[in-house]
């Protein structure tokens, strides 16, 4: 069931959102009826035809991933996204050549003849960089990324004992880093590259934990691509194969905090299919995990209850339903406090105010735009990278009576001339 945000008929000379106007070139480039086209996006056809002549908005990630899939496109395809205008994130953007390079310049079976930093000192720029990551600041994290991949990867491979076990975890940390670095800034293969690499260190140090972890980053970017259907398989899979080692209560609960992020990851996609029974039962799962475990932030993944409530918050989003799953956790004093990264606690705000948003008739606008506000004051870069962002300032810009002070200044941080 598709829930689309109709825009404001206040300003009837409005041409049609970029988007739309992209998604009608390529519906017509491939010669796709609008029967054929919702066929693909499992919609009805005139929900098609709405949404590529301007009608809806698109403020639900979902439903812009399912377009651009149904057109054979990408996002940033339908989005028109170039190179940030923000300094940092453009310079970020610049270095995920080098990091690319890196991951195929130092493989499992061929490593450079080099003499690599520390183990310990290497680990230390893995935890910085991931943190970096968390907190969404993105050329930070990956100034040092081609370098790290590189000598780490020099120790896992050459390396012995004890040695090369440390080393492998720098391999894992430092995958998971630039995979995050990578998905942010809109490189899925890249993204895909880490993870899997991530993955692989984690096998070889016969950690279930480590390889959830790194299966919960494989099903984030395989999503948001979307490949949906590799994105719910691999994730059902990752989940068979921690639960035996998932012990919510032991002195040791990395296991159960990655079983529980991926039971988070798994019911989003089920959320972006429209499956909200399917949804529901994994949030059930990931809430009995959390109250055993706690607030938790291995690899700043911030699992938790704080994080499940996030989470859900998100899939309702895409469900239809964000307005009362918004209000229950704003009810709940200290509601972000948990959320340890500035990348989750912006993630919090800005579905706050997309949930917000889509309440009928915009009788929530100003929460929306209170909530907006703060999503990019927690994390800018993250925000203004997210394709559903400029859609949102469209749909309270046009919905506003007046122009405002709050609304202005959005626009100035996320449109700077």
């Amino acid at each position: 069931m598709w829930s689309p945000m109709v825009f404001s008929e206040r300003s009837p000379e409005r041409t049609p959102a970029k988007i739309a106007e992209r998604a009608e070139k390529a519906r017509k480039s491939r010669g796709l009826t609008y029967e054929q086209l919702a066929a693909r996006m499992g919609c009805s056809a005139s929900t098609a035809w709405k949404y590529l002549h301007g009608k809806f908005r698109f403020t639900e990630r979902g439903a812009l991933e399912a377009l651009a899939a149904a057109l054979r496109v990408t996002v940033a395809d339908l989005t028109g996204q170039t190179v940030s205008s923000d300094s940092m994130v453009a310079d970020a953007i610049a270095i995920l050549m080098p990091i690319s390079a890196a991951f195929a310049e130092a493989t499992w079976d061929d490593v450079p003849d080099m003499a690599p930093r520390s183990v310990s000192a290497l680990a230390k720029a893995a935890s910085e960089a991931n943190a970096r990551c968390a907190d969404s600041l993105y050329f930070l994290a990956g100034t040092d990324m081609s370098d790290l991949v590189i000598e780490s990867m020099v120790h896992a491979v050459a390396g012995s004992g004890e040695q090369q076990a440390a080393a492998l975890r720098v391999v894992h940390e430092a995958s998971l880093a630039a995979a995050g670095i990578a998905r942010s800034l809109n490189n899925p293969d890249l993204a895909l590259t880490a993870a899997t690499r991530a993955h692989d260190a984690a096998i070889r140090l016969e950690d279930p934990a480590l390889a959830a972890f790194a299966n919960m980053t494989r099903v984030g970017t395989l999503s948001r691509i979307p490949a949906r259907g590799a994105a719910t398989r691999t994730a059902d899979k990752a989940i068979a194969a921690v639960e035996r080692f998932a012990d919510p209560s032991a002195e040791d609960p990395r296991a159960a905090e990655a079983l529980g992020m991926l039971h988070l990851s798994r019911a989003h996609i089920a959320a972006k299919n429209k499956d909200g029974s399917t949804a529901r039962d994994h949030w059930s799962a990931a809430r009995e995990l959390a109250q055993h475990t706690g607030e938790r932030n291995t690899l700043w993944y911030s699992f938790g209850p704080a994080n499940v409530r996030a989470w859900e918050l998100g899939g309702a989003v895409e469900l239809g339903n964000g307005v009362e799953v918004a209000e229950r956790i704003e009810a709940i004093p200290g509601y972000a406090q948990a959320l340890y990264a500035a990348d989750r606690k912006g993630a919090l705000h800005f579905d706050l105010a997309k949930a917000y948003a889509s309440a009928v008739n915009g009788t929530r606008d100003l929460a929306a735009i209170r909530h907006f506000d703060l999503a990019v004051q927690a994390a800018p870069q993250r925000i203004r990278l997210d394709p559903t962002a400029s859609e949102l300032l469209d749909v309270l810009d046009e919905r506003a009576p007046v122009s405002s002070f709050a609304l202005s200044s959005l626009k100035s941080r996320l449109r700077p001339s």
